[in-house]
């Protein structure tokens, strides 16, 4: 496999499977500072146009968005229990883009300082994955040994796996509010990481037309 940056295509089966279904990318919309539920998504791209370097600006043009977001609505949230929700594979961890066996998997970089920043401002980082719970152990050690700060990661298993995707990670967000946390992002790449409610602000990563995991 092609390390990145030197041209590697997007649309390799990663053999870390995420069991999630991809969406479509829409346009981008500005993030204001009064909480709404919006989405703000990546610009779509031609898929067969797309390498390494162009995900990245792609991804970060997203973050860019969050970032401000986090910070405005973060401002008057002392005492207050709040979280931000992650997909993990393309979102958090670069999966199609390293070979599985060369671990840990990088993190998604501007994924990464959303994440840090978020809990430096009070916010608990929460995982959403339909990984499966076979592999939690060495999901939630990757994220810990590339930066990431994890309060809870949430993983598919018995009786979830018989649940549709998005079916279950709006499932599991709902779990994270009756902990009593007001989830106030949710950040991933494909639809079912995202639709569903139970987030103020949803931020679609670009999978391009599903060719991402």
């Amino acid at each position: 496999m092609t390390r990145p940056g030197v041209g590697r295509r997007i649309g390799a089966v990663s053999v870390v499977v995420a069991l999630g279904l991809g969406g479509t990318v829409t346009a981008a919309q500005t993030a204001s500072a009064a909480p709404a539920r919006t989405a703000v998504s990546a610009a779509a791209t031609q898929a067969s146009e797309v390498d390494y370097g162009t995900w990245q600006a792609d991804v970060k043009a997203v973050i860019d968005q969050a970032t401000p977001y986090v910070q405005q609505r973060t401002a008057n949230t002392a005492g207050q229990k709040t979280a931000i929700v992650f997909d993990i594979d393309n979102t958090t961890l670069e999966t199609d883009f390293h070979p599985w066996y060369q671990l840990p998997t990088p993190a998604v970089k501007p994924s990464l300082e959303l994440a840090k920043y978020a809990k430096s401002r009070g916010v608990s980082v929460f995982f959403v994955t339909a990984r499966p719970g076979i592999i939690a152990s060495e999901t939630k050690w990757n994220l810990k040994a590339v930066g990431y700060p994890v309060d809870g990661l949430y993983v598919r298993s018995l009786p979830d796996l018989f649940d549709e995707v998005s079916e279950y990670k709006t499932g599991k967000r709902a779990a994270i509010e009756d902990l009593g946390y007001t989830i106030i992002a949710n950040v991933g790449n494909n639809d079912s990481d995202l639709v569903g409610g139970h987030a103020e602000r949803t931020f679609k990563l670009p999978d391009y037309d599903g060719q991402l995991s």
